[in-house]
């Protein structure tokens, strides 16, 4: 018994020794077979350079998984989404969460959807190197900024942030890319908007780039009290963390209120990258926020219509239906690629249930990951947009 004990004992601490040693690429959990990936700070040393820190000045991070075979010199960064903060008080809250913090943040995060290393689940990308970039600034990696009254400290330096990464991940092989693919969801969306263009100058001229932008098409919108509650929080969003002078030149010089830039509607037309656009028409972060937000919604006439599509009535669809079209025409400029599905959805790229599953959502009987394997690959051109609400029988209504 007692030796039965040893060897147990001696089989743990292999395990253990094993896990510590091994590289994020080889973790997986033994229960599910998801591949979990191990957090990498930006050295003290880059951040400070920099002057990159989160909020609350802990330091940069991200995820990598390294890609394998064909794979090895290809290379996926996703930008992390969760919202913004525009005023002192909601960034000193933020600043003490995982929103603002490294230190809180969990420390392993799940690589699935379009993160995925398995074949059959992530055809295109599964052996590239893949990297998650972790959101602590609060404001889309845009902000140049710092605000000390000498009580509190924040750092709005998601701008900074940015770059630190890129110069952690250069020696790790993406200077020697042969193909990258910049990502986003939500807040990381919209960044794919604002740093698209400015990936290319830290990859080889050869290499083949672009950008895909999921859940971040944010419109300049009024909302059903005729208010432009989005604008108002955007503005208040680009002074605060100095955001202006890092959105693009020639998109502020051609509009008399340049803070606008911040919005992809107007910045999408600047972009000189090859790009796609994967957003619902009907998407409920905007729907939650922008167009029915509870300030222009003070009777609660729109609460049952907002969790749950078939309580609306009819002149909820009918204004539903007049956000779909603002979008799509928005869209009407020069883009490479685009999947505009009619779910309520916010972010489909990376649940694997909504990028590539047995019932995934469809256009034209095409997923999400073939669409935009199509579209990177130039298989074939790929601008698909669906019917209108309630047509598509194959969505997720993922309603939070």
């Amino acid at each position: 018994m007692a030796a039965k004990k040893k060897l147990n004992s001696g089989v743990e601490i292999v395990v253990v020794l094993v896990l510590m040693t091994c590289a994020p690429s080889c973790i997986h959990s033994a229960g599910d077979n998801r591949l979990l990936v191990n957090m990498t700070l930006v050295p003290n040393s880059t951040a400070s350079a920099l002057g990159a820190f989160c909020l609350d000045g802990s330091l940069p991070a991200y995820h990598l998984h390294r890609g394998f075979g064909a794979g090895a010199r290809n290379w996926l960064l996703q930008f992390e989404g969760g919202g913004w903060c525009n005023d002192i008080p909601s960034c000193l809250d933020r600043a003490k969460s995982r929103r603002g913090s490294t230190s809180l943040m969990t420390k392993w995060l799940v690589f699935s959807g379009i993160l995925s290393n398995n074949a059959s689940l992530n055809p295109d990308f599964y052996n590239w190197n893949r990297v998650k970039i972790r959101y602590c600034d609060g404001a889309s990696f845009a902000g140049n900024a710092k605000f000390d009254d000498g009580k509190s400290l924040l750092y709005f330096r998601g701008q900074k942030i940015w770059q630190a990464i890129l110069t952690d991940l250069l020696p790790k092989g993406l200077a020697n890319a042969e193909k990258a693919l910049l990502s986003g969801c939500s807040a990381g969306g919209l960044a794919v908007f604002l740093h698209c263009d400015n990936f290319i100058n830290f990859l080889p001229r050869t290499a083949s780039v672009k950008c895909l932008s999921d859940g971040g098409f944010f419109l300049d919108v009024s909302d059903i009290a005729l208010n432009h509650t989005m604008r108002s929080f955007y503005k208040n969003l680009v002074q605060l963390q100095g955001i202006e002078q890092n959105l693009n030149p020639n998109c502020t010089k051609s509009l008399n209120d340049p803070e606008l830039c911040f919005f992809p509607q107007y910045a999408l037309k600047y972009i000189e990258t090859p790009f796609f656009v994967l957003n619902s028409a009907y998407d409920v972060f905007q729907f939650h926020h922008g167009l029915a937000p509870p300030s222009a919604d003070l009777h609660g006439q729109w609460n049952r219509c907002s969790f749950n599509p078939a309580a609306c009535n009819a002149n909820q669809i009918d204004v539903l239906q007049g956000f779909r079209n603002d979008m799509l025409a928005a869209l009407q400029s020069r883009l490479d690629g685009m999947f505009v599905n009619s779910c309520f959805a916010h972010c489909q790229s990376e649940s694997q249930d909504t990028w590539f599953a047995d019932d995934s959502p469809r256009i034209h009987d095409k997923t999400i990951a073939e669409a935009v394997g199509d579209w990177y690959y130039n298989r074939r051109v790929t601008k698909e947009i669906d019917c209108p609400y309630p047509c598509d029988s194959s969505c997720h209504n993922l309603i939070p």
